[in-house]
């Protein structure tokens, strides 16, 4: 019988027990308080029904019930209080609330359950207590229930109705305020057996902040999938099957369907057992726009220092949102220009561009086919490089050489560490003392722990003196003008292809022929473009020059040896030199504050373009804090400080080991999440 939740809803009524307020959702969930908490409930498709040995009538109750799967032949009520004990300790989600209702099950067929288990139960004051009858067989004063595998009902708390024999145990969620307004909408799995996602339509009316759904962990305890249990949140540039992928635009919405599958990157995180809690708000059309250039959504605040400090640009509620929810494991995003490495830096964070082709960007927005990676950011260094391996682990996810216009992509998996840092002087040493202060304490232990040298040199000018292109490519043009021009063309050839066309296209046939709206940004380049159009063959040449750099780059720079597949590791600061760098326009004009995104004097480009110009890989890495006098709070608040590390393409996990290793030595800390990261 298909269960009609919305007309159950309204003409049955509830025993809510302990539940203060019960609202049902749009999307056939339900959501209610339980001890000062709030929850949501997917009441639309049950986690699993269950028949029970005796009919309860034809009255509804919903109650919050706990499920434990003993994996012993007999409980007792030391088994019971030490598993309670450790779901309180070690599950957000789960309270004592939960306790008012209980199923027991077992991993073991014919379990026995301790006369001094049944009077521990009754001490908890249980009201509604529930057996497996595929497990125990006996007679005591509870509701047999003909059970299911721990695979289809895991341990752990979830809400439960009865009608009749039928007992639905419905996943529950805890739901947690954005308060920092990073996320565009949280999102739970349908669970209608098609992969599907619902978005969460539940804010907190009163702080205006959406409310993102979070399931137990308890329920991932005994699962053997790697990254089982990982809560992360979605850059929303991915397709989630059933979500909206909006790419910060009102009018994409307006022209696109809903996604009607998962990105191969993306289902990757799924398969290997991460939960994916929403998708977070990015500049749009994956930009680079500052703060007071977003029109369609409302900027994310970034929790560090005064509140007012930036998130940077196009993954911007990624970074923050790490920097600001512990009950947030990891986040995803995207790095075409410096989308995953300044959101990092700025939000005190880990954050990598990994090498190009790493990983398929296919189901994601694009802003640049060859250009495009996928990152990761954490707090910890340790569960970053794991989640990162275990991530980019499946090969058959890396790009195409035809995307890419380079070399089939080689991770080296086992490799020496570099034997020298690359110290670029016109990028270096950092505008604020005291960030400087942190950097050398860094180097100078880098330099004793693995035997390297510091080789100061001028990049720029390097580059600039470099036999790179055939005298046919460069044209009396310099290096920089080539591989400019080749950015510029890779970009804006994806851009007409994807993005530009399909909009411009449906909304003039919408709007009478109307230009749509979009972000000032964007409004530039595509007029600019209309008048200043490029060709296929334009995009052609320009992947020529791209691996010609990236060609030289890997025999000059970082380049492999039978020691390293990075002979050279560096390093570069791609935040904001120490200084903080506000989402408010006139705060930044300040002489002890920056503007992101500012090229140094003498150099060609901005230390974030390195990577996305050479294929590198380029990771950012939290090191401490320094004091400003903030212009919003009127104290002295905490800025955080940072570098950037950056070895050949290929070299990615010999980078994250090489993180763990400074980890290790104490050098490289786990950041919390608040004002300060440390």
């Amino acid at each position: 019988m298909k269960w009609n939740f919305g007309a159950w809803f309204t003409t049955v009524g509830l025993l809510l027990g302990s539940l203060v307020s019960a609202t049902p959702t749009r999307q056939g969930g339900v959501v209610y308080e339980l001890g000062n908490i709030t929850y949501f409930a997917n009441a639309k498709y049950p986690k699993t029904v269950l028949k029970a040995s005796h009919p309860d009538g034809d009255k509804v109750s919903l109650v919050p019930i706990t499920v434990i799967v003993a994996n012993q032949s007999t409980v007792s009520d030391e088994y019971l209080q030490t598993t309670i004990n450790d779901y309180l300790a070690g599950d957000d989600v789960f309270s004592g609330d939960f306790l008012g209702s209980l199923y027991l099950s077992s991993t073991i067929k014919n379990t026995k359950l301790d006369q001094s288990a049944l009077k521990y139960i009754r001490s908890l004051n249980v009201d509604q207590f529930y057996l497996d009858s595929n497990v125990f067989h006996t007679e005591i004063a509870a509701i047999m229930l003909q059970g299911v595998s721990e695979n289809e009902l895991p341990s752990g708390p979830y809400t439960a109705t009865r009608v009749g024999k039928s007992v639905r145990f419905l996943e529950t969620y805890r739901l947690y305020r954005d308060e920092y307004r990073d996320f565009i909408a949280g999102a739970y799995p349908s669970n209608d057996g098609t992969g599907s996602f619902t978005a969460l339509n539940v804010m907190d009316a009163q702080w205006w902040d959406p409310m993102i759904p979070v399931p137990s962990r308890i329920h991932f305890w005994r699962d053997s999938r790697p990254l089982a249990g990982t809560r992360v949140a979605i850059k929303d540039l991915y397709d989630m099957k059933g979500l909206q992928t909006s790419g910060g635009s009102q009018a994409w919405i307006r022209v696109t369907p809903v996604a009607n599958a998962t990105a191969p990157a993306i289902q990757r995180l799924i398969d290997v057992g991460a939960v994916l809690v929403g998708k977070f708000k990015l500049a749009q059309f994956a930009s680079g726009a500052n703060p007071w250039d977003w029109i369609d959504e409302h900027y994310p605040f970034n929790p560090r220092g005064d509140g007012y400090l930036t998130c940077s640009a196009s993954s911007s509620g990624g970074g923050c949102s790490i920097a600001a929810y512990d009950w947030l494991d990891n986040a995803i995003g995207s790095d075409t220009g410096s989308s995953m490495r300044r959101p990092a830096a700025v939000s005190g964070t880990f954050g990598n561009r990994p090498s190009q082709g790493m990983i398929s960007l296919e189901g994601a927005i694009p802003l640049s086919w060859s250009q495009d990676t996928a990152g990761v950011f954490s707090r910890d260094p340790y569960q970053w490089a794991r989640f990162a391996k275990i991530w980019y682990g499946d090969t058959s996810l890396h790009q195409d050489t035809s995307i890419t216009g380079l070399p089939p992509l080689d991770v080296k998996v086992d490799s020496g560490f570099p034997k020298r840092i690359l110290y670029p002087q016109e990028y270096l040493p950092l505008a604020n003392p005291a960030a400087q202060v942190i950097l050398e304490n860094l180097l100078a232990n880098m330099t004793q722990m693995f035997n390297m040298t510091i080789d100061k040199f001028n990049f720029t000018a390097t580059v600039s003196n470099a036999s790179m292109f055939s005298a046919e490519t460069a044209a009396n043009r310099t290096n920089w003008d080539v591989m400019g021009n080749s950015t510029t063309d890779l970009s804006n050839w994806t851009q007409h292809i994807d993005v530009v066309t399909p909009l411009l296209t449906a909304w003039a046939a919408l709007f009478d022929g109307r230009f749509p709206p979009v972000d000032p940004v964007w409004r530039t380049i595509w007029t600019s473009y209309a008048r200043n159009p490029i060709n296929q063959s334009d995009f052609d040449n320009a992947l020529r020059v791209k691996a010609a750099a990236v060609s030289w780059f890997e025999e000059n720079l970082l380049f492999e040896t039978p020691e390293s597949c990075s002979e050279s590791m560096m390093i570069c600061d791609i935040g904001t030199e120490g200084l903080p760098s506000f989402r408010e326009q006139d705060l930044n004009q300040n002489a002890n504050a920056s503007f992101l995104a500012v090229v140094p004097s003498g150099a060609a480009i901005s230390c974030a373009n390195i990577c996305p110009s050479f294929a590198c890989a380029d990771y950012t890495i939290p090191l401490g804090q320094v004091p400003y006098e903030s212009p919003v709070t009127m104290v002295t608040e905490q800025y955080p400080v940072s570098i950037n590390m950056m070895v050949r393409r290929g070299c990615d996990y010999m980078l994250f080991d090489l993180v763990e290793k400074l980890a290790d030595a104490g050098l490289v800390r786990s950041v919390k999440t608040g004002r300060t990261p440390f």
